[in-house]
């Protein structure tokens, strides 16, 4: 059975409201992020993904920066625990093999280090403060193996 969701590559311009949407309702509504530090002149030469219910209500999205750096993911509240979140990071692990990438780095949210983890992320360093929120920076290292292992 396929999930009630799909999560698709999206350009930053055309979808900018739904992804705008998705970022304001976590994080600065729900995480209480403040408004001037979320937005970045990054979105625009972003690749964006973007998760929508099957009644094209925007629930997910995440970028990947052109320096092979993932961020911004979100899921809304209701969506979490229901694959959402995984389908995201692994659209956006595919975009970064396609563009090129050796490794994947992000800063994680430490109670979201576990998550991570899961797909390989290995965290480094010591916690830090961003946005007012305690992050660890991770990173997950792409190897021709990982690409053959995931096409299985």
């Amino acid at each position: 059975m396929n999930p009630p969701f799909v999560v698709r590559p999206v350009n930053w311009l055309a979808s900018r409201d739904k992804l705008k949407a998705v970022r304001r309702a976590v994080f600065i509504e729900e995480q209480k992020v403040p408004e001037e530090l979320e937005w970045d002149d990054a979105d625009e030469r972003a690749y964006h993904v973007l998760a929508t219910a099957d009644d094209g209500t925007p629930i997910g999205t995440g970028r990947l920066k052109l320096d092979c750096r993932i961020g911004r993911m979100a899921v809304v509240r209701a969506w979490r625990g229901r694959g959402v979140g995984s389908a995201i990071l692994q659209a956006l692990l595919a975009l970064a093999e396609k563009e090129g990438c050796t490794a994947v780095r992000l800063h994680a949210q430490t109670q979201a280090l576990e998550f991570y983890a899961r797909f390989g992320f290995v965290a480094s360093g010591a916690e830090f403060e961003e946005a007012g929120i305690p992050h660890r920076a991770m990173e997950l290292v792409l190897t021709p193996q990982r690409a053959t292992r995931q096409e299985l």
